[in-house]
């Protein structure tokens, strides 16, 4: 890894937003292009995004709709550059087609999505968590990516230099998963010197051209092969059918079966070294409040209230919704007696935790429909309903 650049950082301690915190992440991390079709709640990140790359000499192109953004994107990181897209809602669903065609072409490329109530247009203004599985299932075929769920403007920073470097590391496309109240919510954000911010280069081959480079060769012990920029002599061929090594379309069994297995096994096989957790209050939790983005911080108040009333409730936190982490929610399954799961949505993330937990104990969602959040007191309720 190397350090930011300085000239690019804007270090010190400032009030932003999330959104504006998520720009100057990007930036921070070596982002030099950007597309984007302005749509709220996320239309402030590409804001910043377009005043202040013209002074780090980065460049955005506001494109006519998702669609031209999302490819646009995959265009610029093979010319050679570090890029993202931005929006929210119905335009996150518009770009499903580019994210699978972006885990096929293994493209290191970070996708900001600051959700909205849906579906459809919903409402545009007002928060919601419900991307959630089409974050993780929403375009077609079987493939593997990261999405990362910030709960705060600093955090709206860390983490979207970590889903730059967490694209480079392994060539996939990586999601910054905000709510509009995080995107909106405003508050110090504290960035240190370049020189302490680690930053993933892409990782080019030493090959010559001419010396039998393989744009989609898994070698020297890695799943994860290593890239050229296009134009620089070497003949390579990226397409989003299945292909061989080379990049040749090779539609057989056999190459299928090959490559899904290797972009499938890339993230399975590293999920220890990509999934991130906050945990609080575990040790000698009976009940177990599993939550992210915006309605971590809402239970928080919930569980502060239940531990009054002594029950014995804690805390886990998911920064990486996906991967998702099972091995330390099916840890705590055995120990506890009730997952809670509050989410803006009809219970999507509860799935997953029902799914991991395999009924060895309670899994008990909070649901809620979006445009605003849960009150504190509807969490508390479920908490005390739990262990009775």
């Amino acid at each position: 890894m190397s350090n930011a650049n300085p000239s690019g950082t804007l270090t010190g301690s400032h009030y932003l937003d999330g959104d504006h915190a998520c720009s100057e992440g990007a930036i921070a991390a070596g982002c030099r292009f950007a597309s984007g079709y302005p749509i709220t709640p996320s239309t402030e990140v590409v804001e910043r995004l377009s005043a202040r790359f013209p002074r780090v000499g980065g460049r955005f192109i506001q494109l006519e709709d998702e669609l031209g953004a999302s490819i646009a994107l995959l265009g610029a990181v093979w010319g050679g550059a570090k890029a993202c897209t931005v929006t929210s809602g119905p335009g996150f669903s518009l770009m499903m087609e580019h994210i699978g065609y972006a885990a096929i072409t293994e493209t290191p490329c970070v996708y900001i999505n600051v959700q909205r109530a849906g579906p459809s247009t919903g409402l545009p203004t007002q928060p919601a968590q419900g991307d959630m599985m089409q974050a993780r299932f929403g375009s077609h075929g079987d493939y593997r990516l990261i999405a990362l769920c910030p709960n705060s403007p600093q955090e709206c920073f860390d983490l979207t230099v970590e889903a730059f470097n967490l694209a480079e590391e392994f060539r996939v496309p990586v999601l910054v998963m905000l709510d509009e109240v995080v995107g909106h919510m405003t508050e110090k954000v504290v960035i240190p010197p370049a020189e302490q911010i680690k930053v993933s280069e892409r990782r080019y081959t030493k090959k010559k051209p001419g010396e039998g480079f393989k744009l989609f060769e898994a070698s020297n012990g890695s799943m994860v092969p290593e890239m050229v920029k296009a134009g620089d002599g070497y003949r390579i061929h990226v397409t989003g059918l299945t292909h061989d090594e080379r990049g040749y379309p090779a539609m057989n069994v056999p190459t299928h079966e090959k490559m899904q297995l290797r972009l499938q096994d890339k993230i399975v096989e590293n999920a220890d070294r990509i999934v991130r957790w906050e945990e609080k209050d575990l040790a000698d939790a009976e009940v177990v409040v599993v939550s992210f983005g915006i309605t971590s911080r809402v239970a928080e108040r919930a569980i502060k209230a239940a531990r009054e009333q002594g029950v014995k409730v804690g805390s886990f936190r998911l920064i990486t919704a996906w991967p998702f982490p099972e091995k330390q929610i099916a840890e705590l399954s055995k120990k506890v007696k009730a997952f809670v799961v509050p989410e803006l949505n009809l219970g999507q993330m509860a799935l997953e935790v029902e799914r991991v937990v395999a009924g060895r104990t309670k899994v008990v969602p909070v649901p809620h429909v979006g445009g605003t959040v849960h009150n504190p007191e509807t969490i508390l309720n479920k908490i005390l309903e739990s262990v009775r």
